[in-house]
């Protein structure tokens, strides 16, 4: 597919459908290596959240307060400072791509936590963005996170504002993981909504 041997054995071995537990492990030794390598996928998912969250706040944006969830390097925080946003918190399973999202000096605050395990930590109407891929190797995550985001409706937290389907998401590293043929493979951008519901349980 035109990629380095090197980046495309590392992004398959995070892309394999394997448990979370390795899956963190995977991430937290890519940390180092991950924007050099989703550089190289022509990866767009950061510039698409940012983007559609600018949509959602046309003015003024240095209040809105947003959750970036799975936020990884902090690639995400970049695109919404530059669009003006300034109230930037994340969460991420992952110490290593936390450590590297703490060296930007763009989040008010950073904490270790996976999305369904334990109660993401937002404000009353603060937002929430988060992306993820639709390849086939990625289809049964999808459908834990969208599981878990449906829970979290369903108890009254949140409030789905967009799912904003993109087929252009990343090149893909295999044939197999190709949308219909692009060389690229699709991804979902989900913008959420805390709802005012004191004391009530997430997870």
């Amino acid at each position: 597919m035109g990629l380095p041997a090197a980046v495309r054995d590392r992004v398959a071995a995070v892309h394999r459908g394997s448990a979370l537990p390795e899956r963190l492990r995977l991430y937290d030794g890519w940390a180092a290596l991950y924007e050099q390598d989703v550089a190289a996928l022509e990866y767009r998912a950061p510039y698409l959240a940012a983007a559609s969250l600018a949509f959602a706040f046309p003015a003024p944006r240095a209040e809105a307060r947003l959750l970036d969830v799975a936020c990884g390097t902090g690639l995400v925080a970049r695109e919404l400072h530059r669009r003006g946003f300034r109230c930037l918190d994340g969460v991420d399973g992952s110490a290593g791509m936390l450590e590297r999202a703490r060296s930007t000096g763009l989040y008010q605050e950073l904490r270790l936590c996976v999305l369904g395990r334990e109660p993401l930590p937002a404000p009353a109407g603060g937002f929430l963005c988060l992306t993820t891929r639709s390849n086939p190797s990625n289809l049964r995550y999808k459908a834990e996170l969208e599981a878990a985001l449906w829970q979290l409706e369903q108890r009254g937290a949140w409030q789905k504002l967009l799912a904003q389907e993109v087929e252009y998401w990343e090149r893909a590293t295999s044939e197999e993981e190709s949308t219909q043929g692009t060389g690229y493979i699709s991804g979902v951008v989900y913008i959420y909504q805390k709802c005012p519901v004191p004391d009530l349980e997430e997870g």
